[in-house]
Formats: C-alpha cells, structure tokens, sequence
C-alpha cells in the first residue's frame, strides 16, 4: 500500500515505539498526526516531520475524534497506529490478608481503558474515516490499522494480570475487527513487542538495573529491542497489502519467565 500523500494517526506518537513509527511513517510520504498527552514531546515530534500534534487522552471519544479530524484535513485517512499504553505491576493478593491489600481494582481498570477500551475506540473512529475516501486500486483497499500489543499477552509475569489482560484483548479483538472491516478495505495486524528500551521502565539506576535483568532472558541479540525496529516492522505490516489479521511477536526470541 502506497501511503504517500496520505494521513495517519499514531496514538502515544511523542515518544518510544509511537515516536518512531511516526518518523518512518512520516519517511515514506505520510502526513502524520501525533496523538498524546505530552504536548512538548508531541510537538517537537510533529515539526520535526512535518507534521500535526493533537493532544489526546485515549479514554476521551472526543479527543480522538479530534485527531482523526486533524488527519482528514492533512489527506485521506489511510494510517492508524496505536501506540498508547500504561504499564502496571501489583500482585493480586497482598502479604496480610485484608481486602485492602489486594490488587488495586481501579488501577486494573485503568489500564484496560487506556490499552484496549482506547485502542478500540481509535480504530472505530479511524476505520470510520477511512471508509469515507477512494479504494487506492482495484483490490478497494483503503487503509490499515496496525495495534501495539505485547509479549506479555502470551507470557505475562507475576504482577502483570491488568497489562497482560489488556494486551492479550488487543491480540484477541484482531481478528474479528479484521474479519470486519474487510467489508471497507481496510486491514488490521498486531505488532507484540518484546523488551523495547521506551520510557515505560522508568529512567536511573534502578531502572537501568531492571532492565539489565530482562535482557537475560532474549535469545539473540542480548539487549532490549530499539523503537526503530519494532517501527519498521509496523511500516512493513502498513505497507504490505498482504498481511491481514495476524498477530507479529518483535522480541529477539524471548519467553517471559513467571519473574
């Protein structure tokens, strides 16, 4: 698929993985609307390729319906990736017993509402938009969706209930959206990464320390993964009409141990 000329949303765009598929999209002829919070990050990324920045909060209807809006204004809406996400670590019992120590309900319920419920709400929307333009060739594709899930749906660790929960519903909810929207011509795929060195571990030394532990267990090579790379493999996913409905582990060949 052809995207130059075309618009798209990257959800979490200002930085990490969001950052880099929206510098690569961007690369390949992409008008790109950063979609995120930070409005600093996002801005600095949107001038640097040329781009617009929305500030948006993935649980707001109202705010990605501006974002989609802002893409339609730049070209036909062919591009959604969403990148969003929160992590968040808590066992589900506590050491003493109460109901008050166990795993933080609404914190379990955030993370569902930022990873699944947002990304679902983003692609009903941009699936809307895209519906609206002109099938680029005679197969009447349209567009494509690409979600970040992760390893962890498959391997999720102690502690990881609400993220693996989150992202295993992204992995789950592929196929069918797929399935669906193959009536518009639109395609929907899944990139789960794996260790990717993002701002979602944190910074300084016990970060650092963290994620030296991690690296322990990838096969090869034996460091976290680059946002550039797991980016590429979402411009591939975007790109190549032919890829439908599939689910694409990024991760050096890791199994996630329990902890």
């Amino acid at each position: 698929m052809d995207i130059t000329g075309a618009s798209a949303v990257v959800t979490g765009g200002a930085s990490g993985i969001g950052a880099a598929c929206a510098r690569q999209l961007a690369a390949r002829g992409a008008k790109v609307v950063v979609a995120d919070l930070n409005e600093e990050l996002g801005g600095k990324v949107a001038e640097e390729i040329g781009g617009a920045f929305v500030k948006v909060d993935v649980t707001s209807t109202d705010d990605l319906k501006a974002a989609v809006d802002k893409a339609e204004e730049l070209g036909p809406v062919r591009v959604l990736v969403n990148s969003a996400g929160i992590g968040w670590a808590q066992r589900t019992v506590g050491k003493d017993g109460s109901y008050d120590s166990a795993a933080d309900l609404d914190a379990f319920k955030k993370v569902i509402a930022i990873n699944l419920v947002g990304s679902f709400d983003a692609i009903r929307l941009a699936a809307t938009a895209m519906s609206r333009t002109e099938p680029l060739d005679d197969t009447g594709e349209r567009g494509a969706i690409v979600n970040l899930a992760s390893v962890a749906a498959f391997d999720g660790q102690i502690g990881q209930a609400s993220y693996s929960a989150s992202k295993g519903g992204v992995v789950g909810m592929t196929l069918p959206i797929a399935r669906d929207l193959s009536a518009i011509g639109v395609r929907v795929n899944t990139v789960a990464p794996g260790l990717i060195d993002t701002p979602i571990y944190g910074e300084g030394e016990a970060s650092e320390a963290f994620k030296a532990n991690l690296e322990k267990g990838v096969l090869f090579p034996k460091k976290l993964g680059d946002p550039e790379q797991l980016a590429s493999m979402v411009v591939e996913v975007v790109t190549n009409s032919y890829m439908n409905a599939e689910t694409i582990r990024v991760d050096g060949g890791i199994r996630m141990q329990p902890k």
